[in-house]
This record gives C-alpha cells, structure tokens and sequence, in this order.
C-alpha cells in the first residue's frame, strides 16, 4: 500500500498539492493562535510606579468584601473610602504623612491624558527638576516632558496656570503638579496617603478602620489603573481565544472538505482499481496510507510556518494597539502539537470517510458513477446535516425562551453561524440541486450552447459545485455574521437610548470630573428649563448564593428624571423611587415591584432598599437607579435638560454654556447627544475584527483558489472533448469562467440564508428584551466579499484551464487515463 500510494502522489500531483496547502496553512493558524493564546495568559509583574521611593502606602478602603456560603466574594468599588480622620490622625504622630491627590486636567496643548497631583508627592516616583522651581502660589504648575516650558502661561479647564519648573517623563502619566493647598482644593476628596514611619506600626495604626496598608511590590495598587496589564490579559484571552475558536473552525473545516473532494474526484480511478481486483479494505488502506504521508508532511510544514508567522503577529497586534507593549511570543510547545495532531487527524478523518463510500461500491457502480454525480448525498452525510441544522433551531428556541440575552452575547453571535454553517455543508448535495436546476434552466433558454452547459455542469457535477461553493459559503456567512450581529446590536442600542431620551439638552463634564456645586446651581436657576442632574455610580447584590453581581447605577432626583427621560418600566413609577427604593430591571433575581432587596452602594455601604420600579432588560445596559443619597462622593457628570412650554432653545443653549464655561462642561443637543453616543467601532475594535475576521477569509480565499485549481485540473478531459467538438480555447475560457461565477452566486446565496437566519435569530432575541431595530446586515463587506470570491474563482479556474489547453495534444491528453 505504501508503495502504490507513492505512485499515486507522483501521478496525481495537482490533488495532493491542493491538499497539502489546505493542510499546511489550516495547521500554521492553530499553530499561530495557540501560541499566541498560551503566550497572553500572564502578565509580568508590574513594579511601582508613582509610589516606587514611599515607604509606607495607606489607601483607604477600595474593595468591597462580602461573605457568602461559598467563602468571600470581593469587588472594586466605584467610590472608594477615604482614610478615616481619627486614623490619619493617628498616623501623623507615628511620622510625615502627605494626602495623595489625582484629578484629570485639559491644558491647551497638552496631552490629553493629563493628570494632577499635589507637588509633595512627586518625591515618591521619584520625580527630580530638570528645569525651573517648585509651584510656591496657587497659580503655578510643574509639568512633565517637554510640552511646555518655564514662564509660559497655559489655559487649563483648572484655571490659567504658570509653568515655573519641569521634570522628566517616566513613561507612565502626564502630571502637573500644584500647590498641596491648591490641590486640596482642586481635589478635596484624599483616598491614599504616604507614611513616612515604620510599616508594622502602620498596620497597627489602621487595623479596623478598613484601610490597606500598602508596602513593597504592593505599592503598585496605589498607581491608577493598577489591574491594567490582568484587565490586557483578559482582553487578549478573549481576542484571541475568539480569533482560534473562528480560524479553527475555518482550517478544519476547508481541511476536511478539501481532503473528501480529493478523494472524491477519483472514483474512475477506485472503479478501475475495483475492476482489476482490489478489495475494498486494499483501497481504503491505500487512501489513508496517501492522506497520511500527506497529513504528516503538511502538518510538520504547518508547525514550522506557524512558528515563523507567530512573533510577526505578535508585534503587529502590539503595533496596533490590540496588546500591550510586554506581549510577545513565550517559548510554549503544546500549541504545535495540538495544531500538528489536529491537522493530521482532520487529514485522516476527511479521506477516510469519503474512501469509505468508494470501498463499499461495486466495480460496476463505481465506473458508472464515474461519470455523474449521482447518489451525492449519502445517509450519514444527511443524518449529520440534518442533526446540526435541528441542533441549531432548538437551541435557538430554547435560548429564546429561556435567556434570549444570551444571543446578544460576542461569544454566541460568533460560535452559532459555525454550526449552520457545518449544516449548510454537509446538506449542499440537497440544497444546491434546485438553485443549480433554476440556472440551468434560465441560461438552457439563452441563444447559444454556452448558457446550456454551464447550467448542466453545476446541475450534474454536484460533489464539485458543492466543493467549490463551500468556501464561498464560508467567506459570505462569516462576513455578514460576524460583521452584522454587532452592527445589529449597536443600532438596538441607539434606538434604545433614544426612545428614553426626552431632554432637549445634555450637559456632559469633563472625563473623570463632575459639576461643582456652583455650576449646578447656575444650571437650576436658567429659566424656561427642567434640569436633572445625575451622578455615575454602580451597586452590587448578592444572587443564586455566591454571585455578587454589579450593575450600573445613576443617582437621580426622581421629579427631575421623570421630566426629561423615559425609562423602559413594565413595573411601577419613576416618581415612587426615594432615599429607601431603588429601580432595578428585569435581569435581577428579585424584580417586582415591593420586594425588598439588600445591596451594597458604591461606596461599600449596605442597604436594604425596596423595589420602586422594574425596567424591561433591553440589551443589558439599563442598569439601576437610586437617589444621590444612595450614591455618596458620586460626582455629577451628566445634566438633562428639559424645556418648558415657551421656552427658547436658543437662548436656552447659550446661558447653558456660559453656566458650565467655568468647569470646561460640553452642551450638546438631544440629536447631538445621541449620534456622539451611538456605539462606533474605533481603530482597535477594527484591528480586532480584522484579527478574528480577516485571518479566516484570507485563508478561505486561499482555499477557494485552491479548490478551484483542483476542479479545474480534473476536467482535462472534458476540455478536450469541448476542443475535439469545435470549441475554440477562448470559448472553452468563458464557459469555464462562467461555471465559475455561476458556483459562486450559488454559494453566496448559501451563505446569504446563513447570515440571515443568525441575524433573525438576534432580532427575535431583541424583540422579546422589547427594543426595536432593523436587522443591520453589512451589505457592502458582503458584496465585497462576493466580488473577491467570484474575482479569485475565475482566474483560478482560467489560468488552470489555460493550464490545460496548452499544446496541440490537449485532445490526445483529455482522452488518455
């Protein structure tokens, strides 16, 4: 067998290139995937950074610890405690202590994640003058780098400053530096302190008041955003976990097909082997001796392409933002015998079980199905087909009746269209016969022989219209799946906010600050205008035992909010939320209207508030609401604005922004208002889509040209007797280009229902959580998806068969087995 499976490597040389590049390049991306998803589970351990030279860090109580049957559950809090007075006090007999201050700052010219802090703390980086002096008086300013200068004057949303002194950049903020007397007013609210005294009598100092005592590597927790590098790690498990979950399916998928058609196109070749002797055991020990020679050789290729395509990936994701700076390549053997065992049993797999169906066949049969494809759909390829196309209508009925927010979920979205995919596949030979006969029939009624015959062809070879149209289906139903579910989903979401927007006017304060107390008060006292100012918050609540679960909260006075916004209620009143309620949604275990429930506050704080009022789920984003009592030390960042009969938007706009000048707030109208918060995918969300959707098309075009080659290379002989009958080489070139597009609008159409039917799936998820919204279906990548696979079929298909025409034995070489 071994030796007659050289042979057949050496004669069929066209197939089994064909099947050794789909093997090669499906095992090169698991190998790239795996070795990048092995290489972003851990992050390196971060060092201090604006606390590296402080002795001792006290911050005060940021963690919310709530003890459950199943041990303690903990979560961050929005609202962080400052250290209590009667603490600091004691601290500051055992040594220095110096109020940590960091508030956002807009400086014209300047970068634009500007942050400021007390001068005192720029010794515990340690920051050192490379220019000028220290702030002395409540209008002078330090600044890092080199964006301005000693003496220069600067506009901040703080003020106008002067610049007197600067120091280098560390690489990990933008700082100014004030006064601490003009930071502390800046800033009043001090969560973290610096202690200059011995660590073991801190603790002792601050045990039981809720504060962490921060030393050694631990002074990291002080620095903002110190879970940055875990919230990257999970980020890229997740990037690229989805990005290996796609590409895998794509790789094994084409990989099996391509092995199945391959073995397909030789059933002259086993009905000959069947006529002069061979048992089917001998050819099925034939076939797997040839897909293993190839499985291995491709497979070992794939690895060592995967090893070198997998540090370019890396620094490319790097450069684009999608990983941070420390992501690179670890030194990880398991992705490359997961992907190499994986390809080389796919191989097996996708030979073996189309070699099973030839085995079985008599000499007789098989010569006769030589020439037509008849029988395509065996009853195992049915029985599957059909079992993925059920799985895949009661597991939507059941996730619509159960938990239809699950459907709106990235990791459902992206994992249903594989399976209508696989069951589109397996059930091609079916559901290709009638558009192939509705062609046929249409171009059978064109003048000429050429419309006949390509509609013939794709009606009568099925095993290669099914072959070729795969991969169109894939590229199209990926395309529009992928492409439109988040499309979908952001277009509920911006109806949604709409229909509960009723202000005329939203005024915004700037990233990570609040309104004064001032400002508010200039807001309230405009004429002509019903102003709801509400603050960002979040609480937590216990549920199905262990969870702590936290929702979104916003804190709002309840006249105020029922006057200028509409909120989903399917129980209730607006105007029935007090210091003692709250207004949850549908998605909480306890959500009807009078049932009390115990949450924890932003601040840490527990409560047990009543149920004023239940909002419908929507698609995950309506949170709660409860009163600013409920949301202590939240900021208001948000003002609603609505208008009185007779009131004058104009003049209603203007006396806004000069109300809000003083604290840089941003006035937008309602319309404004929602196209700024409509969801846009920004560059790293692109780059991320083009990770987990480009990498599969590519190699699915790859495939494409790929089947196409080994279609055409096997027509030889049918191309000869078009020759033989009078057909000169350019119209043997059209009608092969046709057959090709025609394959291709068939599968575009496949993969078009595939779309479809997982975006209804969405919609019917969306109309149950009552939002509404048109199914956003991306036709421009689909067209342009189409266009490429009709574009790469072609060429494919007229330079192979260019290929094949050459020379004046074309006859002599169609004609000979």
């Amino acid at each position: 067998m071994l030796s007659a499976a050289l042979h057949t490597l050496r004669t069929r040389r066209v197939t089994f290139a064909g099947s050794f590049v789909a093997l090669s390049l499906g095992v090169a991306l698991l190998a790239v995937m795996g070795l990048v998803l092995a290489s972003s589970q851990d992050a390196p351990e971060r060092r201090p950074e604006r606390f590296a030279a402080a002795p001792v860090v006290v911050r005060g109580q940021d963690t919310l610890r709530v003890p459950t049957p199943r041990g303690e559950r903990t979560r961050p809090l929005a609202q962080p405690r400052a250290v209590p007075a009667a603490t600091v006090a004691a601290l500051r007999r055992l040594g220095t202590v110096v109020d940590d201050r960091s508030f956002p700052v807009r400086a014209g010219g300047g970068p634009g994640d500007l942050v400021g802090h007390p001068w005192s703390t720029a010794a515990f980086a340690p920051y050192g003058l490379t220019a000028g002096r220290a702030p002395r008086a409540a209008d002078e300013v330090v600044v890092t780098g080199g964006w301005a200068v000693p003496g220069e004057r600067v506009r901040t949303d703080r003020g106008t400053v002067r610049v007197v002194g600067t120091v280098p950049d560390l690489g990990f903020e933008h700082a100014v530096f004030w006064t601490d007397a003009r930071a502390a007013q800046l800033c009043p609210l001090s969560a973290q302190s610096v202690v200059d005294a011995d660590a073991s009598a801190v603790r002792d100092a601050v045990r039981g008041s809720g504060a962490r005592v921060l030393t050694g590597n631990d002074r990291r927790y002080a620095d903002p955003d110190p879970g940055r590098d875990d919230e990257a790690v999970t980020a890229l498990n997740a990037l690229f976990g989805t990005a290996g979950g796609v590409t895998a399916f794509v790789s094994v998928f084409v990989v099996a097909s391509t092995f199945a058609f391959a073995v397909a196109q030789r059933r002259r070749e086993f009905g000959l082997l069947r006529t002069a002797g061979a048992t089917p055991g001998q050819l099925r020990r034939m076939v797997l001796a040839e897909s293993l020679l190839v499985g291995v050789l491709a497979s070992a290729a794939g690895c060592a392409l995967g090893g070198y395509a997998a540090p370019w990936l890396a620094q490319a994701v790097v450069d684009g933002g999608l990983a941070p700076g420390w992501f690179t390549i670890g030194d990880h053997t398991w992705p490359y015998h997961a992907a190499f065992w994986t390809g080389l049993l796919v191989a097996l797999g996708g030979a073996a079980a189309a070699s099973w169906r030839a085995g079985r066949t008599g000499p007789a049969q098989a010569l006769r199905e030589a020439s037509v494809d008849t029988g395509a759909m065996t009853w195992g390829r049915l029985l599957g087909g059909a079992g993925l196309l059920l799985t895949a209508v009661v597991t939507l009925c059941v996730t619509l009746a159960a938990d239809p927010g699950d459907l709106l979920h990235r990791k459902t979205y992206v994992s249903r269209p594989m399976l209508l995919i696989t069951a589109t596949a397996l059930l091609a030979p079916v559901l290709l016969r009638p558009p192939a006969r509705l062609l046929a029939r249409v171009l059978g009624r064109l003048p000429g022989a050429a419309g006949m015959l390509v509609g013939e062809n794709a009606a009568a070879g099925v095993r290669r219209t099914a072959a070729v149209a795969s991969p169109v289906l894939v590229m199209v139903a990926l395309t529009g799946s992928l492409l439109g579910a988040p499309a979908t989903l952001d277009r509920a979401k911006a109806e949604e906010v709409r229909e509960r927007t009723t202000a005329a006017f939203v005024v915004t304060a700037p990233g990570g600050t609040g309104f004064g107390a001032r400002t508010l008060e200039r807001l309230r006292g405009i004429p002509g205008t019903e102003v709801s100012p509400t603050a960002s918050s979040e609480v937590f609540v216990l549920e199905d035992g262990p969870a702590l679960i936290r929702s979104e909260a916003r804190a709002a006075d309840p006249g105020a909010l029922a006057a200028t916004a509409r909120l989903p209620l399917v129980a209730g009143k607006t105007t029935d939320l007090d210091d003692a309620s709250i207004v949850v949604n549908e998605e909480w275990e306890r959500h009807s209207v009078g049932q009390s429930v115990r949450v924890w506050l932003g601040n840490g704080a527990a409560r047990t508030l009543r149920i004023a009022a239940v909002m419908a789920t929507g698609t995950g984003g309506n949170g709660v609401y409860v009163t600013p009592a409920n949301a202590p030390h939240a900021p208001v960042d948000r003002v609603d604005v609505a208008l009185t009969d007779g009131a004058d938007a104009g003049a209603v706009n203007a006396a806004l922004r000069k109300a809000v000048q003083p604290d840089g707030g941003r006035v937008l109208t309602r319309d404004e208002w929602l196209a700024a918060l409509r969801p846009k995918s920004d560059r790293t969300t692109r780059l991320g889509f083009l990770l987990v959707l480009g990498i599969a098309l590519l190699y699915t075009a790859i495939s494409l040209v790929n089947t196409m080659v080994m279609a055409t290379s096997d027509r030889v002989r049918e191309l000869a007797v078009l020759r033989l009958a009078g057909a000169t080489r350019r119209q043997v070139l059209r009608l092969v280009a046709a057959e090709s597009l025609a394959v291709v609008a068939i599968g575009a159409v496949l993969g078009l229902a595939v779309a479809v039917l997982n975006l209804a799936g969405m919609r019917c998820a969306l109309a149950l959580l009552s939002v509404s919204g048109p199914v956003e279906l991306p036709w421009a990548a689909v067209g342009a998806a189409v266009v490429a696979c009709a574009v790469l079929a072609v060429a494919a298909s007229a330079v192979s068969a260019w290929s094949a025409l050459r020379g004046g034995a074309v006859a002599l070489a169609g004609l000979r087995e």
